[in-house]
């Protein structure tokens, strides 16, 4: 099969959209996704700068349009604004876009370089604006720096969306003042339901939030209005007309949106996953690291594509366990 052929899976779904992960290491520990004392990938597991740039170019060279950065927290990972600035210049040859997930530690000091090298465009995770709060989700004081980092992003022209996970008896009461905030100051928002990968301490059961749930609450106070907007991800979005700003909600266990996914994810490891929540998985470190890794390559991605399942079995209950062992960190946001 020529390596150029554009990346279609079994169920006639063109994949269009690479989430790639840079690094596992995060300098947060948020509750809901790692435990406090996470083990870490030895740096000599991980795909170097160069590794990452070639495997992006590979994708690229077989339809994916669009590049999401994720990790951990990407901004860590030394030299990783060099990747970013390689990355960019394929924007217009090839490449539609390239964007970033973050926790926002590190915007301030990257912002206006992110921006020089290409991206527009970029997601903040903020789950709370209380600094009681958030540092007990994070378990790190880093608010202020967060929020000066989302400053900053906006000062240099970047446009921001702030990703929020719903949790029930910890921030569910303050997603109106989210949402307000957000829109006051032209960013979109959307919320996340918890999601069941690795093991943490606690059960996740006990902040499981539904969003249809929190949507009905917030039709009460305000009109929502549903929108055919996409982003490329699985968010259905809603314009708040009260606000003016534009709201989506993403519901992995409530009303999995997997009928239309164009997405795979690839780890620092260079693991690609077909899929979130499944364990279907090939080896592309193998591939690039062998002989002749442009074949290899091509054999392996030939193999994700017929191994992506239809859809994920997510489910949320008292003592069920993760739905995958590996963590979110892991498998990149």
């Amino acid at each position: 099969m020529s390596c150029s052929q554009p990346l279609v899976d079994a169920f006639q779904r063109r994949i269009s959209y690479l989430r790639l992960s840079v690094t596992d290491r995060c300098d947060l520990r948020c509750t809901y996704c790692m435990p406090e004392a996470m083990q870490f990938l030895p740096k000599k597991d991980v795909l170097s700068l160069e590794e990452l740039h070639k495997l992006s170019l590979a994708m690229i060279e077989r339809g994916i349009t669009k590049i999401r950065l994720t990790g951990g927290e990407p901004l860590v990972r030394r030299d990783v604004i060099d990747l970013i600035r390689a990355l960019g210049r394929k924007i217009g040859d090839g490449l539609d876009e390239l964007t970033l997930t973050t926790n926002g530690t590190r915007l301030e000091e990257f912002a206006e370089d992110l921006f020089a090298a290409g991206i527009r465009r970029i997601n903040v995770s903020l789950d709370t604006m209380d600094s009681a709060l958030f540092e007990q989700l994070s378990r790190r004081d880093r608010l202020v720096q967060v929020l000066r980092g989302i400053a900053a992003a906006q000062a240099a022209g970047l446009k921001v969306k702030l990703n929020t996970v719903a949790l029930k008896g910890l921030n569910e009461e303050e997603i109106p003042f989210l949402v307000e905030w957000a829109h006051a100051r032209g960013a979109d928002m959307t919320l996340i339901e918890i999601m069941p990968l690795g093991e943490i301490e606690g059960e996740r059961s006990d902040h499981y939030l539904p969003l249809p749930a929190v949507r009905d609450r917030l039709e009460q106070r305000w009109t929502l209005t549903d929108i055919a907007d996409s982003t490329g991800g699985p968010a259905r979005y809603v314009r708040v007309e009260e606000t003016g700003g534009r709201l989506g909600f993403i519901t992995p266990l409530t009303n999995n949106f997997c009928a239309s996914c164009n997405r795979i994810r690839i780890t620092a490891t260079g693991q690609l996953y077909a899929c979130l929540g499944g364990a279907e998985m090939v080896d592309l470190r193998a591939a690039l690291r062998s002989d002749t890794p442009d074949a290899r390559l091509a054999e392996a991605l030939d193999e994700a594509m017929r191994i992506k399942p239809e859809k994920h079995h997510f489910r949320i209950e008292q003592g069920s366990g993760p739905a995958q062992p590996r963590h979110m960190s892991v498998t990149g946001g």
